[in-house]
């Protein structure tokens, strides 16, 4: 970790490059964390949820939440940390949070990754910093685990392998229940239904490899979609933009 300005630093940040299937295991800070992939694309594991974040986006992690990272591809870490909670809409950071991150927000972070500023410069990048710290509602694409064994098992094959395109009268076949149990068994588990869940893990999928740039035609096909327009339509239903968009920083 690079530790950032003096004693008075309200912000350390610290850089961690990760190799394609880097783990960070389950653990706690004891102080707030906002963990952002400057390159490449972060799962985040923390409150029972799963987040996928592009570089557009980072996730507030509350001091003493536990929670796990994990890399699919190559990415580089970002991470920073506040021992004071924002000023803004304060209610709210008490819980992992998504915030968009502005082309604003991404060059700040580098300017306060300088260890040279003199503490008048620290000082008001961090205020603004702090101010630009905003969280989002429907950015990343979570998808909760249910908690029935049965559906479980489900969950894990299609996460293993999200172009499966097995019915649920299929996979209830397969694990000892009807399709109609799975389905209550997923609604009641993950607060929504199976085929919304699968098209979720399948959007999450693609997210790595749109990273990196691939076809959109490659992917939506590697994540089970037979047509560009229907992926599109998914991930636009689900986040309310398109994958071009999704990975493109906003102007401020």
């Amino acid at each position: 970790m690079s530790r950032t300005g003096h004693g008075a630093a309200l912000v350390l940040i610290g850089t961690f490059p990760m190799p394609p299937k880097t783990r960070f295991a389950r653990h706690t800070h004891a102080v707030h964390q906002l963990a952002w992939a400057s390159s490449g694309t972060l799962t985040v594991e923390a409150d029972a949820r799963t987040w996928v974040l592009p570089p557009t986006r980072a996730l507030w992690i509350p001091a003493g939440t536990p929670h796990a990272v994990l890399s699919l591809s190559r990415t580089t870490m970002t991470s920073l940390y506040l021992a004071e909670l924002p000023e803004t809409v304060p209610g709210r950071w008490a819980e992992p949070r998504p915030v968009e991150v502005t082309r604003l927000l991404a060059e700040l972070i580098r300017y306060l990754d300088d260890p040279d500023l003199d503490a008048g410069r620290r000082a008001r990048g961090e205020a603004t910093l702090l101010d630009l710290l905003r969280p989002v509602e429907v950015t990343t694409l979570d998808t909760p685990m249910p908690a029935d064994p049965r559906a479980r098992e489900v969950a894990r094959a299609l996460l293993a392998d999200p172009a499966c395109a097995l019915s649920l009268d299929a996979w209830g076949r397969r694990v000892g229940a009807s399709g109609r149990t799975l389905a209550r068994l997923f609604l009641a588990g993950s607060g929504m239904p199976f085929g919304r869940w699968r098209t979720l893990v399948r959007l999450n999928a693609a997210l790595p490899a749109l990273a990196e740039g691939q076809p959109l035609s490659r992917v939506a096909r590697a994540v089970g979609y037979e047509r560009v327009s229907a992926f599109v339509a998914a991930f636009r239903r689900e986040t309310g933009v398109t994958p071009g968009a999704y990975f493109r920083t906003s102007r401020v």
